[in-house]
């Protein structure tokens, strides 16, 4: 009876999960997709029609013919602002699917891309598919072992051969193991986003209470995660301007 009673919690949490995991892509995606057109709408898109166009007259072998022939497959245009991040899915064979977009945002993470928009598509995916995490702790371990790639732009490297650039990429960069000061720096910036994450999601439903005691009670908490996260974003800020990045000759 009691193997009867385990098996039956194993599957209906996996079931759970999967369910969950179908439900946090079909919302992902659907971010996704509205902030690229809400995006689109707002920019002049006449300048990256025609670097589009340029990119399709390249070799069939370089980066920039990969990126045009990659949007034609999908239907999709460049975007301001988007066009490192359709570099690096050719770049690094990350698929256009919502689960890819994460797993890409986990390995620039460990890359050493401390941006906000990589720390929001990062936690957005791990709150929408916690099935996937370990599946982006192995990203995010294969950025760290990669050649830093985030400052690299199409100008600079559409016209390269894009297996070769891939070739590059692929080197693995060596690593002290040693602990210094940058390490726990940045282990501390990681703890304090987290925390402050949790702890205005632990806080964000009893803003919404009518009991006077719950709002001062979860309000100054809410505000605290709120400086803490902030903070550590600050920190990882200020340790990305000394992060070394490679240089595309």
């Amino acid at each position: 009876m009691l193997d009867d009673t385990s098996n039956t919690f194993t599957y209906t949490y996996i079931y759970f999960i999967s369910m969950k995991n179908t439900i946090g892509t079909r919302i992902i995606e659907t971010a996704f997709n509205f902030s690229v057109w809400l995006i689109a709408k707002c920019s002049d898109m006449d300048p990256l029609e025609k670097k589009a166009d340029e990119l399709r007259k390249l070799p069939e072998e370089t980066l920039g013919r990969g990126i045009a022939d990659c949007l034609d497959t999908h239907g999709l245009r460049l975007v301001k602002g988007f066009e490192s991040h359709d570099l690096k899915h050719v770049l690094l064979g990350y698929k256009m699917t919502p689960i890819d977009e994460v797993r890409m945002q986990a390995f620039m993470l460990g890359n050493g891309n401390y941006t906000l928009p990589c720390f929001a598509i990062l936690w957005f995916g791990m709150i929408f598919l916690p099935g996937s995490w370990p599946v982006f702790y192995r990203d995010f371990l294969l950025g760290r072992s990669t050649v830093p790639v985030s400052r690299w732009t199409i100008e600079a490297c559409a016209h390269r051969n894009l297996t070769k650039l891939q070739e590059i990429i692929g080197c693995k960069q060596v690593r002290e193991n040693t602990i210094t000061l940058k390490a726990i720096s940045r282990f501390g910036a990681f703890a304090a986003i987290g925390a402050g994450i949790f702890g205005m999601l632990f806080c964000f439903s009893f803003l919404f209470s009518s009991n006077m005691a719950d709002l001062v009670g979860a309000g100054f908490p809410f505000v605290g995660g709120a400086i803490l996260a902030s903070g550590g974003l600050i920190a990882l800020s200020n340790l990305s301007r000394k992060h070394a990045s490679a240089q595309v000759v």
